[in-house]
């Protein structure tokens, strides 16, 4: 019984093969623009969090105080 051979090289990932075709397709400043966008979109996610994390504080302390 024989065991199977071990790759030398990793199996990309889809991230890399998305990132390549990308490249493949895009000029580098439209990837800039997408990848800005989508930061601007994660930022805006974490800020959405943030006002619902501090809301809920402030409703917390307003229940404390009536």
């Amino acid at each position: 019984m024989h065991a199977a051979p071990v790759r030398a090289n990793a199996i990309p990932s889809v991230t890399t093969a998305l990132r390549a075709v990308e490249s493949l397709l895009m000029s580098s400043g439209q990837r800039t623009a997408r990848r800005n966008a989508w930061t601007a979109v994660l930022e805006d996610r974490r800020r959405a969090k943030d006002r619902v994390e501090a809301q809920h504080v402030l409703e917390a302390v307003a229940d404390r105080r009536s």
